[in-house]
């Protein structure tokens, strides 16, 4: 993900280049940009060889939970899809909230968000990635298979499972396999077990310094925590995906020797 180098975005695509990336996922810096600039900044990644991944269009707050703020945030999103068309990119990722287990209190609300931004998908040619973390891979699949549309897909990130759910990031591959638009390459490990809702509240609230997260989960580098990457990748594999494996590292006091050393790592493991 281009943010994740936390340089400007000239210095972030020449870093890409360099580390053999062949493309970037990108953030909201162009949702207000005129087609002019957005075509400028297309044309810098294309002369270093890269292209868009995905588009990440998370919103922040409780994603798609609470009816009352849903009106605002659907549109937003659907500008994103634009943008990421824009960039000639057809997957926008986002958190949509948590999705209850038992189908109670907002599952409504988000199957009606999901719905219209599925069918806003469908005709403009882009496809709406919720991004597994806060529920099982067959709760966010049940969910998926009852939408009225085909606009919506999943973003399947294998650390957020093990961090947060405990879920066995291999096995997910195949329950989500009809929906995998776009892939997350990234590792952690589970410290503490706790509801997923709690961690994905703090999150939403801003308050995520209060939760003391290190005590409960570990984001690290590609490698060296619970995600069997070898055999994610050949789960990917079997289930026929053949979309971006795209390298997010949110923590650390390195990301560029971290995403340059994963580059390293993921090329190596698809090359056996």
């Amino acid at each position: 993900m281009l943010e994740c180098f936390k340089k400007p975005f000239d210095e972030s695509l020449r870093i890409a280049r360099d580390i053999g990336a062949d493309a970037l996922q990108i953030g909201l810096f162009a949702l207000n940009q005129s087609a002019g600039e957005r075509a400028e900044a297309l044309d810098k990644m294309k002369a270093h060889g890269l292209r868009v991944s995905a588009v990440c269009g998370d919103l922040g707050g409780h994603g798609f939970t609470r009816a009352e703020d849903n009106a605002a945030k659907i549109e937003t999103s659907k500008r994103i899809m634009e943008m990421a068309l824009a960039f000639e990119a057809d997957v926008v990722t986002t958190h949509i909230g948590v999705i209850p287990a038992d189908k109670g209190g907002c599952y409504g609300v988000l199957a009606e968000a999901c719905a219209e931004l599925g069918r806003f998908g469908e005709q403009c040619g882009a496809r709406f990635a919720i991004e597994t973390g806060p529920e099982s891979p067959e709760v966010l699949r049940d969910f998926l298979a009852q939408l009225p549309t085909k606009g919506i897909g999943v973003n399947y990130d294998p650390a957020n499972l093990v961090m947060v759910t405990g879920a066995d990031p291999i096995e997910g591959v195949a329950t989500l396999k009809d929906w995998i638009v776009h892939t997350h390459a990234k590792d952690g490990v589970m410290l503490k077990q706790t509801d997923p809702a709690v961690i994905y509240g703090y999150f939403a609230d801003g308050g995520i310094e209060d939760f003391r997260m290190e005590e409960y989960f570990r984001e690290l580098p590609l490698g060296q925590g619970r995600v069997d990457i070898p055999a994610w990748l050949a789960a990917l594999s079997k289930v026929d995906y053949d979309g971006f494996v795209t390298i997010e590292r949110e923590v650390g006091s390195d990301p560029v020797g971290d995403i340059a050393m994963a580059v390293r790592y993921l090329k190596e493991m698809m090359r056996r």
